[in-house]
């Protein structure tokens, strides 16, 4: 396979193959010159902080404090600090992307990307007083951890930021006359410990000891002390750097050592780091920035030089180093595997034959079957290996050739699964925007599968790149509704025309394709800054009362509260509403809000009828609601039994209510509980045992008429004017029920009834005696004898009544009812009845 593409930028460290890649040349201010600047960079495409060399004699341009300058990685400038604190010793970056930088007191202060200060805190009183001289900002289990080095050689941690309330300190350093040169934090599962170098020893000081353990021999050959020293990013590797410039490599614990290199430089290295494997977890080699050159030395003692300008700044990554220079911004990687199988010379890997097949297939050449043939049963290797070597390409031209490989390759693999294919595709399409200069976000494949594609999208958010963020979203099939809202709260903040806003924020969120916006989030967004306004016109458009609701009451606006809820129909939320609000309002004010509102005026009055009378009476006094007042007037008189002593205030406040006939039954009961209780009672309650107190007119009439006091029966309906039907009915009622039927048919001849003679025949019936029954059937309507005569169960007489009133529906009934009781006799007069009755139809 000839050398192409991108193999010009291949390296080899026996045995493996390394390369550097060209992610993009950044485009700092003129006024920035790497070589006399502290630089530190986020990890994974982060953040870059910078502020200038206090070690180094710079001519100062403007204001003597210290400016801390922060740039994306394409070099644009993303915000400022103004150092207005102590001396600062340290800066790092978070998990978050947050910047930590230290000071010499101890306190730590935190900011954003764009220079916006967040929180701080302190590393300890101990750590305060006695002053810092050096601080590390570490990345453990728990979340990112500071840690500083005080005067007094003694090492305080703090795990998780200010989220730790406590600071750690760590062991003591065995005393010695010489000082620390060099130090770095491990952590390894929960354990987080720390190495110092002093002169030819390395100290480690574990949580829990008393004092640190030194370990000394782990170089061979002479050297007086130890510079610098790195820890891999697994924390798995460390690096030694002595001042005669050996390196030793070997494991964290130090019990074994991969080797001892002399770099025959005498200058101090600016930094170590590791590379990473981007395959495989392990590091196989370190990177050594010195002012103008790099080098790299692999596990074996094997080495390769890079020159440079001067200033050269490292940044160790999970998957290779990041070189940020005055003018260049690269990546060191180990190679992968497949790339190596497919691109390196005389490859003679099924991938690599499957690429030069392809260009021979376009080229329309009869060779492109020949290398098929190489290889035909191992296709699926060829393309699996295809798809995996674009994910860890930078170059969208080799991507596209390699992906264009896999897709004519997988054209002759039966029944191919392309789910691998089209997720790799999707992703580098993500990547690709992600590395633009615009976003400067250089991911690796690798680094956006360990942060996932929610992280990734609210860091675009977080930079407000929400229309990159929302086609990355929609194209990963995510959800979009989230940055959306962050992009509305920009808005909210950034732009002061209330109008516009709400325009704006209205036409993106109309869309059906995104769901579960809430207007109301942004509408608080818009009250915690201040402009209520503006909220209210975003609640507006919120359809969900629910959510609506509580942030209007919070903005103290209760009428529109009351009609939000009033208008959901949900009586909880109409009651929840009405009970906030008065809390906080005026009585009266209240009672006059709630009067526009019908549901939530009952509403309101339903819970004061269960919790509070007294309100339930105000809000009646204040509608001047006389009907009511009478009505709450008269189930207090029930409850408390006191009805004879407020029948008088009832009857007057239905009387200015206009409700005459309530008013007029008020008094004819206050005029029968006094004729109860003065005249009745005392009169026939001790000769018949019996009290007439609290009963209705009704029961008042029939109670005498039984005891056979009909005189002052009749009166009782002369006075409150009871109609005769009524007392004709309880006469007979009365008559039946002791039996007295001579009394009963006297009563029915002493004039015409006003009720007919069927409630006669009803309580003869009743009373199961159907020779009075068949008295009263007789003085019946003819129409109705025959359904009395049923009801009796007389069969001869209603078929008779029945034949003379030709009602043939009737007989066929009788008929049914003889046939049941197997009268024959019956059933042939029934048929000659019916038979008659036809014939002269």
């Amino acid at each position: 396979m000839p050398i192409m593409y991108n193999t010009g930028d291949w390296f080899i460290l026996r045995p493996d193959t390394y390369r550097k890649l060209d992610l993009f040349t950044p485009d700092w201010p003129l006024d920035v010159d790497l070589e006399y600047m502290q630089v530190v960079a986020a990890p994974f495409g982060g953040p870059i902080a910078m502020t200038r060399d206090p070690k180094q004699i710079v001519p100062i341009k403007g204001s003597v404090k210290p400016m801390i300058r922060i740039f994306d990685t394409a070099g644009v400038e993303l915000g400022k600090i103004l150092w207005n604190h102590g001396k600062l010793i340290s800066m790092g970056w978070s998990d978050l992307e947050e910047l930590i930088c230290v000071q010499d007191d101890a306190l730590v202060f935190v900011y954003d990307m764009f220079g916006n200060e967040k929180e701080s805190y302190s590393m300890g009183q101990e750590a305060s007083l006695t002053k810092v001289v050096d601080a590390k900002i570490f990345q453990s289990t728990s979340g990112t951890g500071v840690s500083v080095l005080t005067t007094t050689g003694r090492v305080f941690l703090k795990l998780n930021n200010a989220k730790d309330v406590r600071t750690r300190q760590l062991p003591e350093i065995p005393k010695s006359a010489s000082e620390c040169t060099c130090w770095e934090i491990i952590t390894e599962e929960r354990n987080t410990y720390c190495l110092l170098g002093r002169d030819q020893e390395v100290i480690r000081l574990f949580p829990g000891e008393s004092v640190g353990t030194i370990t000394r021999n782990l170089f061979d050959r002479p050297f007086e002390r130890i510079l610098l020293m790195s820890v891999s990013y697994n924390h798995q590797n460390l690096a030694l750097y002595t001042n005669n410039g050996l390196l030793w490599l070997g494991t964290v614990d130090m019990k074994k050592k991969y080797c001892e290199f002399d770099t025959g430089r005498k200058d101090i290295p600016r930094q170590i780091e590791w590379v990473m494997d981007s395959e495989k977890n392990q590091a196989e080699a370190v990177v050594i920035s010195y002012p103008s050159f790099l080098l790299i030395v692999n596990r074996n003692g094997d080495k390769n030089l890079f020159t440079y300008d001067p200033a050269i700044f490292l940044v160790a990554e999970m998957d290779g180093v990041r070189i940020i220079t005055n003018s260049a911004h690269e990546m060191i990687q180990k190679l992968p595997k497949c790339v190596q199988n497919i691109f390196a010379v005389n490859s003679q890997e099924p991938s690599s034959f499957l690429f030069e097949a392809q260009k021979k297939y376009q080229e329309k050449s009869h060779q492109a079957d020949e290398y098929l043939s190489l290889f035909r049963d191992k296709m699926d290797v060829a393309v699996d290996e295809c798809i995996e070597a674009a994910a860890y390409e930078f170059c969208t031209e080799t991507q596209k050739s390699l992906l264009r490989t896999a897709y004519f390759g997988k054209g002759f693999i039966p029944s191919h699964n392309p789910d691998e294919y089209m997720r790799i595709l999707r992703i580098l399409r993500v990547l690709n925007a992600l590395r633009h200069e615009k976003i400067a976000m250089p991911l690796t494949h690798k680094q956006f599968s360990h942060l996932k594609a929610e992280v990734v999208l609210s860091r675009l958010v977080f930079r407000k790149h929400y229309a990159i963020a929302i086609q990355i979203a929609k194209h990963l099939k995510l959800p979009e509704s989230w940055i959306l809202e962050h992009w509305a709260y920009h808005k909210v903040i950034n732009d002061k025309n209330d109008n516009e806003v709400a325009r704006k924020i209205t036409e993106k969120f109309k869309n059906p394709s995104v769901q579960g916006i809430s207007f109301c989030n942004i509408a608080e967004k818009a009250h915690d800054v201040g402009r209520d306004e503006l909220a209210i016109k975003l609640l507006e458009l919120e359809p969900r009362a629910s959510l609506q609701v509580p942030l209007l009451l919070k903005l103290g606006k209760y009428d529109r509260a009351i009609k939000s809820a009033t208008q959901s129909g949900d009586t909880e939320l109409v009651a929840t509403v009405l009970l906030e609000i008065k809390k906080k309002m005026m009585l009266a004010n209240f009672n006059i809000i709630i009067r526009e509102y019908p549901m939530a005026l009952n509403i309101y009055k339903k819970m004061m009828n269960e919790w509070s009378r007294t309100a339930l009476y105000d809000i009646y006094n204040q509608e001047d609601d006389q009907k009511s007042i009478a009505e709450y007037h008269f189930r207090n008189a029930l409850e408390s039994d006191s009805l004879e002593s407020n029948l008088p205030i009832i009857a007057n406040s239905y009387t200015q209510g206009r409700k005459h006939v309530e008013a007029e039954l008020c008094a004819d009961t206050g005029k029968m509980l006094k004729l109860q209780k003065n005249v009745l009672t005392p009169k026939y309650g001790k000769i018949h045992q019996i009290t007439f107190n609290g009963l209705s007119i009704h029961d008042t009439i029939k109670q005498l008429l039984e005891i056979g006091e009909l005189k002052e029966a009749e009166k009782i309906k002369s006075d409150f004017k009871v109609p005769d039907k009524r007392f004709w009915w309880l006469r007979i009622i009365t008559m039946s029920e002791k039996y007295k039927w001579d009394d009963l048919e006297k009563f029915a001849k002493s004039k015409k009834s006003p009720i007919g003679y069927e409630p006669f025949v009803e309580v003869c019936l009743k009373q199961n005696n159907l020779h009075e029954a068949r008295k009263y059937i007789l003085k019946c309507r003819d129409d109705r004898k025959a359904h009395w005569y049923l009801r009796a169960e007389l069969w001869d007489e209603a078929a008779d009544t029945s034949f003379e009133q030709r009602d043939i529906n009737t007989l066929y009934a009788i008929q049914n009812k003889a046939s049941a009781n197997g009268n024959r006799m019956l059933l042939d007069k029934i048929s000659s009845y019916i038979a008659a009755l036809a014939s002269k139809k």
